[in-house]
């Protein structure tokens, strides 16, 4: 009688225990899930978010007959820092520049560019004539675009005749493209020229790769 009590206590034990590990494991499982969706929100929230304002903001900006009636409206830019920074209406993209950074130096490039856009050491300025490079990499893993390349994500999106505005020295530079064009990452023919002034914006292609370099050309006007 006593084996019969104890087997059934052993029985009940193992049901009870079997329970107890299947809402842990029930609830581990939840767990995951959630910490994995708020990874991807914190990783691609910026991209996202970019991404669907810019797509709103096309829409927005759709010409309908009612609209040429109206009085063209002025838009005030603001720079985000005077001293050096970077505006670009069409991608809504709003970011301070560093200067004079190491483009050679990535612990150098990589913390300038958890601050905003880098501006390539050796390169003109605005109101120079020369090259004036600047560059938002996406770094070795799609994981780390959103820390280092969301400025520049849209930067496909811009098409010649957009306007690129470069604040420095508390005056303001107008651009516009000319041209964009996908190369090898090491392509720096662009460098060398001296007769006018062009910016030159960089991105890496596809974001999350360094596979292709996006390349966006404007000039001052």
């Amino acid at each position: 009688m006593k084996e019969v009590v104890v087997y059934q206590s052993r029985q009940v034990l193992r049901q009870i225990y079997r329970l107890k590990t299947k809402k842990i494991l029930c609830w581990l499982g939840n767990f995951l899930i959630l910490f994995s969706f708020l990874g991807l929100i914190f990783t691609f929230g910026p991209l996202l978010k970019s991404e669907i304002a810019y797509r709103l903001k096309s829409e927005r900006s759709k010409i309908h007959f009612g609209d040429l009636l109206k009085k063209p409206s002025s838009v005030v830019i603001l720079a985000p820092d005077p001293y050096f920074s970077l505006v670009i209406p069409k991608i809504d993209a709003r970011a301070k520049i560093l200067p004079n950074i190491d483009a050679s130096n990535k612990n150098e490039y990589l913390s300038a560019l958890k601050k905003g856009v880098a501006h390539t050491k050796g390169t003109v300025f605005p109101g120079m004539k020369g090259t004036i490079f600047l560059f938002a990499h996406s770094t070795d893993s799609p994981w780390n675009i959103a820390r280092y390349n969301a400025v520049f994500y849209l930067l496909r999106e811009l098409e010649p005749g957009d306007e690129v505005i470069v604040f420095f020295l508390g005056k303001r530079f107008n651009y516009k493209v000319t041209e964009k064009k996908i190369v090898e990452p090491n392509y720096t023919a662009f460098f060398s020229q001296k007769k006018e002034e062009v910016l030159v914006l960089q991105t890496c292609w596809p974001p999350g790769t360094t596979k292709k370099a996006l390349l966006v050309f404007a000039k001052r006007i």
